[in-house]
This record gives structure tokens, sequence and C-alpha cells, in this order.
């Protein structure tokens, strides 16, 4: 089944003609992120130099994609917008409330039971709006468009952070928030702050233990999870032509754990080799006739220093296995210096899971040279010592493990085969156990480890690293053992050093695959019908916010100053509150639970200053909300950094949070924030943040004069009645601001629909 032809057709029409006129409009060679973002401009933007990370820019996207988390609130947002069609192709993916507990064939007969209402509602709305729909175990999003929807110099977004993962072909793909979707599904320019360049040169070659995962933990050790905030990673180099197709979309995806907007690589003959097998040549022809178009200029790569932002360097060579974690994805230590770092930390030695899989790591590559380390162990007399589960990416990559005997190696050695979907990863995990909160280690191939991400125990230490490291450490039970240089003692008493792992990139045999689980929509959808019960507690149809009052916001009390870290995770749990990611008023009773209070140091806890007492934080913002007042969230650095939930952002407005104002926000979020009609502030000077009390009144001075680059003015009123005040930053611009005065993004949409 091959997708998008005539679309992509329709893109590839005169794309070296574009790239000729933008070559000349901006006076200087360019890079593959400069040919496709400009490529993409909307109709009616200006074709001109536009200032990295300054300017705000409208695009085109190609396509839209949707998880069936995230799709919810998207789709009852598409249900308010006016329109009856999708101006574009999108797809909705059912990959991420399927939860795993004892295998792909029993949860998923459960997750269609437990989740029917919201399936149905999913396939409704999609087949009235012209949407693709996947069903559940067809496998997770982000592998599922790699393998059908990704096309070299294309452009998409996608309701997930993860959506970057299409970057290894050479598609500028990027998460965002349900409202950015519906805009760009209701046929509306998609705005981005035009990104600075990370440029990453690759040289030399992997081998041995090394694999495509380690290129992308080394980087985020270097750059931390913000560093390539509002940057795309742009890879370039001899070493990014040597690495499988898969192999770069393992490292785009893992790049919206530094913050990138997104990651790209070069169109070459890995790229035509993957769309080849998957029965795409006739994309792959089309691609190869404008090779050139499909990465950086040759006076980029002579002199990358002169054109981009900043210049990485990493020899694949030399490059060893790196193990990051616990508890953030950037704490990057090479396998070399692991076992070291577990007894200065007192990290729990004994490792309990090894996790395989993700839309990070589920590829046939994957699982084949995650395989060979286990058959190598069988073959040494060898046992597993960790409990370990594998997640395939998607029915494809299964049918085919399965055909060559990847899958039976697995379950062999005692693996447990869990569906096609994200499961763990995203705390879809009924793990045995965790609920009694033992300090215990884990060991996944996933993207994130941030604390109860993976199973709900804040005492698991999660690490991240490749797949076949994660066989390796599940063999020997042990964060200490190191399988470059150590031996294990197998079943007869013998010692016993693993081989390298071994693998294929595609399948020698080709794909199989008996069913995709694709639903294509009816041609007509304007009769169907999309009804939510008024009883239900997963699904809940939107009311619009309310404008904004045209006055400054005065004396709104303080709800919680968060200290620490504050992630999407910590703002909106996942695990199981999924289960009301479409019911607004429910899903609110999670916002800030994980959040820590930087006055009690505890979660979930704030104080009413009318009594005194100590209550959580969504309790506490509903009876504000019951008294017509609004309230304040004051947090640090990176607020919103994460998943791109849009309940992150929608919870607090629903529950009359007026303004958020932190040290600086995650990409994603604030974006999100904006879109839902909140303030998103920054404070000028870091150190105005400990002025904050507990029981402070806040007012934010400004709004009626609210314009781009200009500051507002916070005042605190204290217990004492003593005031302090100072400036505030924000990144709105002129558009940004009509969506806060209309109340939402949304809002803004449907009154346009309504004047033309």
């Amino acid at each position: 089944m091959v997708f998008d032809v005539d679309l992509i057709q329709r893109v590839y029409q005169g794309y070296r003609d574009k790239i000729h006129k933008i070559q000349i409009a901006l006076g200087k060679p360019l890079t593959l992120t400069e040919k496709i973002l400009y490529a993409h401009l909307a109709e009616g933007e200006a074709l001109k130099p536009y200032r990295r990370g300054v300017d705000y820019v409208n695009f085109a996207p190609d396509r839209v994609a949707m998880q069936d988390a995230t799709a919810q609130m998207a789709l009852l947002q598409l249900l308010n917008s006016g329109r009856d069609k999708v101006a574009v192709p999108s797809t909705v993916h059912c990959d991420h409330l399927i939860l795993a507990y004892k295998n792909a064939h029993d949860d998923l007969i459960a997750a269609e039971k437990s989740n029917q209402e919201v399936y149905s509602f999913l396939k409704d709305v999609s087949n009235k709006y012209g949407i693709g729909f996947w069903k559940p175990g067809a496998g997770i999003i982000h592998q599922v468009v790699l393998e059908n929807y990704a096309f070299p110099g294309g452009m998409m977004i996608g309701t997930d952070s993860h959506t970057p993962n299409a970057g290894g072909l050479s598609m500028i793909a990027i998460g965002v928030g349900g409202a950015d979707a519906v805009d760009v599904m209701a046929g509306l320019p998609w705005e981005l702050k035009m990104p600075q360049i990370i440029g990453v040169k690759l040289t030399g070659k992997l081998s041995g233990w090394a694999s495509a995962k380690d290129v992308i933990l080394k980087l985020a050790g270097i750059l931390t999870v913000k560093g390539g905030t509002n940057s795309i990673i742009e890879y370039f180099g001899d070493g990014a032509a040597a690495l499988s197709a898969t192999g770069k979309a393992t490292i785009c995806n893992m790049g919206a754990e530094v913050g990138a907007t997104t990651s790209i690589f070069p169109f070459d003959q890995k790229s035509v080799d993957y769309l080849k097998m998957t029965d795409r040549s006739e994309i792959a022809d089309l691609a190869q006739s404008l090779e050139d178009c499909f990465r950086a200029d040759d006076a980029v790569l002579a002199d990358p220093a002169s054109y981009y932002d900043r210049v990485i360097e990493i020899d694949l060579s030399s490059l060893e296995p790196y193990v990051n974690g616990p508890f953030t994805p950037d704490l990057a230590y090479p396998v070399s210096e692991f076992a070291k770092a577990v007894a200065e930390h007192g990290y729990p030695e004994k490792m309990e899971a090894g996790l395989i899989g993700s839309c990070t790591n589920s590829s046939y590559e994957d699982l084949s040279r995650a395989a060979s380390i286990i058959e190598n162990a069988n073959s040494l007399d060898l046992k597993v010592k960790s409990q370990l589960i594998i997640n395939p990416g998607s029915e494809q990559v299964k049918e085919t493990a399965e055909r060559d005997g990847l899958i039976g190696d697995f379950e062999q050695a005692g693996a447990v085969i869990m569906a096609n979907a994200c499961g763990p990863c995203i705390g879809q995990w009924r793990r045995e156990g965790a609920d009694k909160a033992p300090k215990n280690s884990i060991v996944t191939s996933f993207n994130r480890n941030f604390a109860k991400r993976n199973d709900g125990n804040p005492n698991t230490y999660a690490f991240v690293c490749s797949p076949e490291m994660v066989a390796a450490f599940s063999i020997a039970g042990s964060l200490n053992f190191n399988p470059l240089k150590d031996t294990l003692t197998n079943e007869k008493g013998e010692q016993v050093k693993l081989a390298e792992p071994i693998g294929d990139e595609l399948p020698k045999k080709g794909f199989t695959l008996k069913s995709a689980g694709y639903i294509a929509p009816v041609k007509d959808g304007s009769q169907i019908k999309v009804t939510v019960a008024p009883d239900s507690e997963r699904l809940q149809l939107l009311a619009p916010f309310a404008p904004w009052n045209g006055k400054d916001i005065i004396n709104q009390p303080l709800l919680i100053k968060v200290t620490g870290k504050c992630t999407t995770d910590h703002i909106s749990m996942a695990g199981v509150w999924l289960r009301y990611r479409g019911h607004l008023d429910n899903i609110a009773n999670n916002m800030l639970i994980g959040a820590v209070n930087a006055f009690n140091h505890k979660t979930n806890s704030v104080i009413d200053p009318e009594t005194g007492d100590y209550m959580a934080v969504p309790a506490l913002a509903r009876k504000y909300k019951a008294e017509g007042l609004g309230s304040i969230v004051v947090a640090e650095e990176n607020y919103g950094e994460g998943s791109s939930r849009e309940h992150a952002a929608m919870e607090p407005r629903f529950l009359n949070v007026k303004a958020i104002i932190v040290k600086s926000f995650a990409r994603i979020h604030e974006t999100n924030l904006k879109k839902q009609g909140m303030l998103a502030l920054t404070f000028v000077n870091k150190a105005d943040y400990d002025k904050v009390q507990e029981e402070d009144k806040i007012s934010i001075l400004g709004l009626t004069s609210f314009a781009p680059g200009k500051n507002l003015t916070v005042q605190l009123t204290h217990k004492d009645g003593s005031t302090e005040s100072f400036e505030v930053s924000h990144t709105y611009n002129q558009t940004q601001i009509e969506w806060f005065r209309a109340g939402s993004a949304l809002n803004k949409l449907k009154s346009e629909y309504k004047a033309s």
C-alpha cells in the first residue's frame, strides 16, 4: 500500500526551481534545513532572509499525523473549527492507549475493550473529515510514518514530540500541539520562529558495540536537555552516509530530548534502499532525480562554521556505547565509565528489567542486532537474568521478525513480546510490584527516563541505551557489566564473552505484511454524525475559553511556585491518566500534581491562604475558580520539557490559571500555552524568581498595551502588605497576541471563518 504519490509529485514539481530562487533570495549557499523550510513558506509569505531565532514565519506543511492520546483533544478542537474536511492528508494512529501487561494478544484485546468508546470516536471523526485511521496494534506512529509517509524534502507536523523521527528520511517533521494540528488541517498557515541550525558533522564509521543510538546519547550529554531549543539539528558528513535510514531516524527521534525543533539527515543511498524496501520505488526514483535539493550545498559542507550557528563533530569510529540516566536523558556515560558512576552515586546495581522497543528503537535492524546478542548468549549457555520485554515498532516489523526467527530467539530466552505500541515508554506498563515503590534499576532503548515515566514508581532508576546494550545488560543482570571487555559465568561455570552484535539494516528477504491495519476514510463523510455521551468519563465536547476581559491581571493568588525540573510529565502525567485525554474536566485533576512545591518540597501540596491548610494543586485551583479568581504558576528552567502534551497547557487554562512565569520554557510547551490563550512569561532577571513568596498576590501590568517585544510588569503583594515589582519578557508576536485577546487560537480561527 503506497500513500501520497500524487501529493509527493505535486511537492516535487518545480522543486529545483524553488531551491534556485531561494539561493538567489538569500544570496548564499543553503543548508538542507533552509532548502526545505523556505520551499514550504506559506502562500503570501515573502521569500527573503529571515532572522534565525528571531522572526516568526508562516509555513505550509504537507501532512499531519496524530497519535490516539493527543488526537482526542486535537479532533475535539477540529469539531469546533468550522471545517468539513481536512485541508492536507492526515492520519490517526492508535498506539498510546494499549497497556503493556501480559502479552501482545491479550493486551490488544483488553485495549480494544477498554478503549472502545475512544477508538470509535477517533474512527468516526476520521471518517467525517477524511483522515486515515490506523487501528490498535498496527504500530507506533513514528515507525508507521517512516514506513509509509515520510519522504525526502517534505514537511509534516505531528501531535507528538518524537515526530522528528521522519528526519531519518530527510523530512522536516516537527512535534506540535493539537491546536497547531487543527490550524494545518483547517488549511491555515502554521507559524514557527525561524530556527537556528546546529550542524553535526559525523566522520568515520560505527563498529563493534556502537550504534546509531550512541550518537544521540553522546550528543545529549553535549547539548543537555535544552541545548537544542529553537534549533534544528542538521547532520552531515561521510559518517552520516554510512548510517541506515532507521538508524538516522533513531537519532532524529531523540533530538527531542535536547529540545530541538527537529533533526534531519541528507538524502543518500541508504534512503533509497529503505524507500525501495518499503515498496516506494517510485518515490525513491523521484527523490533521486532531485538529490542535490535534499542535501546541503557543497559550499556549506566545505565551510560549515560559516553557515551553521554551531558545529559539533562526532567521530563514529571512536564512539563507544553510552548509557544515559537516571531521571534525565542527558546524563551521559560512556559504558567504560558507567560502572564507576553506579558505585559513586549509589544507583541500584542489580538490573530488574530490560525493555527493547519504543518509537526510538524498534526497527528491523534494532531487533536483529539485539536478537544476535540473545542468540549468542544461548550458544554460550548463558541465561537472561533480568525480565526482558520487547515492543516491535509496527506490524510489518513484527511479522518480518517472526518470519526470520528473531521473535523466536527472544521468546526462547524468556522475553515477553508486547503489542506494537508505546507501552512502557510512556507509562503504559502494568508492572508487577511497582506500587510497592522499591528502589530498582531498569534499562531501556526508549528516549525518556524522567522519574515515574515508565512504571509510576519514583524509585525506579531508568537508564537509556541501545537495544543491543539492553540485551547485554539483561543477560548480565547487572549495571556493572561492560560487554566490550567483561566476561560472564555461564551455566557450566565457565567464563565466556559475548560476541559483538550483528544484524541486517533491512531484511534480506524483504518485508512481509498480511494486514497493515489501515482504514481509509469514506469518500463523503458529510453524513457521519459524531456523538459523545454527556455522562462519558473518557470524552467531553469542548466549550470555548473566555476571551480576555481587556484589563490587567490584578491581585491573583500564587497557585504553586515550582522548584527544579517541571516537565510535561510533572504538569500532566501520562500512565493511568491517558484514559482521560479526551475529557478536559477529568484530566485536569492531574494538573501539576507531580511538580515540587518550592516552599515545602512536596508534590501536590500547596497552601490555601484562607485556611492555612495544604491541599492538592488541582483542588486549590478549582476553589479559586469557583470563587471567580484566577491564579498564577511560577517555575524554573525549561518548563514544559518533554512530550508535546497539549493537556499540560489546556488544564491550567481550564482551571483559570492566568499566567505561567518561568526562567525559561521548552519550545513546544510555550507555543501550546499561547495557543490556549495563556500568558507565557519569562523573568528578565532570573533572580526575581526568589522574590515570590508563598502567599503572594500577583498582578501583571501592561496588558492593555500588550505588544511584541514590549515587557510586562509583575507586582507582588506579600502577606505583610509590602510590594515588589519586576519586569517579565515574552515572545508573543502580533498574531499570538490576538490569540490571547480572543481567548485562544481556536476562538480566533472560528471568528475568521465566520467573517469569511
